[in-house]
């Protein structure tokens, strides 16, 4: 007898395809500003011999006799080219040339080889000079801009350009990293010339815009910088600020021709990529020092549009994990994997109910505590950073997949437990709840599942070629990559096997059973539960950093920052499993295909440092 939700499972998988689709259709026509902007991935081998990655927009009406102002932007550490979406959609549509690089060690670029980090200025400098060269460019209104270390790679190449027999850069606009303040002798200078320079400074920065001590202890928190002598300096065009004018945010301020001007949203680093105060401040930023080919008010937007699109596609990739995952049940090659009825629930006892919930508590306190400690570890940190030579080229990857393993090994104590201790004893069948599936019926799912991630990543690769758009929600993304992302991936795999697995055993195997007579509740709380240490971590960190002015000492910022994706990946890898679960009574299937999915998604959209 086929269950309800197979019945209905057809409904899911077109509801998940027409997403997808309606997604990249959506999205597409933001970025190209309904088909009056031209977009082009680009591959080219740069004057310092990497091949970097980059999108490169132009809009209607630019030719050689009709030359644009061009800005090369730049996403952060750990990330890629369309984190920079909101920047060069509305960037294009008001007529500039945008080229969005992946900087060296990201994306589909060239690995960054750990001893060159300024190598072309990370990459953004050679683009430049590519950029200078297209016929249809301003020579004379080229910019750059980058968030946090894509700042820093704008600062890299001021410098190799003021070193230069020809300046490139006329303008710089630097969100969530210091300028350059002080020379190699500590004396106050503006390496910027007569170039403008706009910078954000937010409020709630967990890097940058700190004075220190000598002893490098930090004096003033990121919201008093604009009365730091730093910031004084910079809008005084490298004065020494004792004797320099008092200067204020949100003004710009002239000097031989050039403009300085400093924002101090109250934000935090990471929300400064999708912040439409941020996008506000850059547009009036290259208004004021090119003047925009196609002028629109600052606070007209619309690249939230294309950002809740791509939302939109990620839900329906997530649902077209499950629903393809049932489908293929229904065919020759599967068909042995579907339950011919689903199991029944039976009704929670008090006895289970406590091993449960204390199960939830042990689980969440180890996972929250594991991860604090992880991160103070010395050799971790070595890795993690890349600062030590390493098989693991993507050193934050490491850090997730090693936190995840841990977990899932502990996981597995706690069920080994609550088996002999409790499950025994009150009849638990570890076959029937398909715990021990036997070899055959084990590497078939994995086969299946193997078979539906290959699939999903096909449509993701095919709406990229047609509409130069992936599926992303601010730092969680899904995107096309290279294939050589598949051979850094097998380093990182069995780690979040080891997890995934354990996690979907011990949700389904374990913890399948009503809560008040529902399923539906156990579930929730089981996705809830998943993320429950990330949670807390980040609330308790951005707590402490609003009423202190600074981050929890010891538990550094980006560490905070990496679990973003962690809380929601979590909670919804708890669904899939359950979904995929109730279809197959295999807990392995939904196991490996977050493993495989995360995986991808991780080493997809971070750094890549070769030694």
């Amino acid at each position: 007898m086929k269950t309800t939700f197979l019945r209905r499972n057809p409904f899911w998988l077109a509801l998940s395809l027409v997403l997808m689709l309606v997604s990249a259709i959506v999205a597409s026509a933001v970025q190209t500003n309904a088909g009056s902007v031209a977009i082009k991935d680009m591959r080219w081998e740069t004057p310092s011999g990497q091949m970097i990655s980059a999108l490169l927009f132009t809009p209607d009406g630019v030719s050689a006799d009709a030359k644009a102002p061009a800005i090369v932007v730049s996403h952060g550490w750990w990330n890629n080219r369309e984190m920079q979406d909101a920047n060069y959609v509305e960037l294009a549509r008001r007529g500039y040339v945008v080229v969005s690089i992946d900087m060296y060690g990201h994306g589909n670029s060239s690995a960054l080889i750990n001893d060159q980090l300024e190598l072309g200025g990370t990459g953004m400098y050679d683009v430049v000079k590519l950029v200078a060269d297209l016929p249809y460019v301003d020579p004379e209104k080229i910019g750059v801009s980058g968030h946090s270390n894509g700042a820093r790679a704008a600062n890299f190449s001021v410098v190799l350009d003021n070193a230069a027999d020809e300046q490139l850069i006329d303008a710089v606009f630097l969100v969530d990293n210091d300028p350059i303040y002080v020379d190699a002798d500590g004396a106050y200078t503006n390496v910027y010339g007569t170039r403008d320079v706009g910078l954000v400074a937010d409020q709630y920065d967990e890097f940058f815009f700190r004075s220190y001590s000598a002893e490098g202890t930090p004096l003033t928190p990121p919201r008093d910088y604009i009365t730091t002598p730093n910031a004084q300096s910079f809008l005084n065009f490298g004065a020494d600020p004792s004797g320099a004018e008092q200067r204020s945010a949100d003004e710009f301020y002239a000097e031989d021709s050039a403009e300085r001007v400093v924002y101090t949203p109250a934000e935090t680093h990471p929300w400064g990529t999708i912040s439409q105060t941020t996008v506000a401040s850059q547009l009036e930023f290259w208004e004021k020092t090119f003047g925009a080919p196609t002028p629109i008010d600052a606070g007209a937007q619309v690249w939230q549009v294309k950002e809740t699109a791509t939302a939109f596609g990620l839900v329906g990739f997530g649902i077209f994990l499950v629903a393809f995952t049932r489908a293929l049940l229904g065919t020759r090659a599967f068909a042995g994997l579907k339950l011919t009825e689903e199991r029944q629930l039976a009704a929670s006892t008090r006895t289970g109910l406590a091993w449960f919930w204390g199960g939830l508590v042990v689980s969440a306190l180890f996972s929250g505590w594991s991860y604090v400690w992880l991160s103070q570890q010395p050799v971790m940190q070595g890795i993690a950073f890349n600062a030590v030579p390493s098989i693991f080229t993507q050193g934050a990857v490491f850090f997730i997949a090693v936190w995840a393993a841990i977990n899932g090994i502990v996981g597995l104590i706690i069920m080994v437990v609550s088996y002999f201790a409790f499950g025994r004893r009150n009849s638990v069948d570890l076959r029937a709840r398909g715990v021990l599936p036997g070899w055959k019926k084990f590497f078939h799912g994995i086969g299946l599942g193997a078979v539906t991630v290959a699939a999903a990543f096909a449509i993701v690769f095919v709406l990229d070629y047609f509409f130069k758009t992936d599926f992303r929600f601010w730092v969680v993304a899904v995107k096309a990559f290279d294939a050589d992302k598949l051979w850094i991936a097998l380093l990182y795999v069995p780690f979040f096997l080891v997890y995934f697995l354990a996690n979907s055993v011990a949700i389904n195997g374990f913890n399948r059973f009503t809560l008040r007579g529902k399923e539906w509740l156990n579930t929730l709380v089981l996705a809830v539960a998943n993320s429950l240490a990330p949670i807390v971590l980040v609330v308790v960190q951005y707590v402490t950093f609003f009423v202190t002015g600074e981050t929890i000492p010891g538990f550094g910022g980006i560490f905070s920052i990496w679990l973003f994706p962690v809380i929601l990946i979590l909670a919804v890898s708890a669904v899939i499993s359950r979904k995929i679960y109730r279809a197959t009574g295999n807990p392995y299937i939904g196991g490996f295909i977050n493993a495989a999915v995360v995986t991808i998604m991780s080493v997809t959209n971070t750094l890549t440092v070769t030694y």
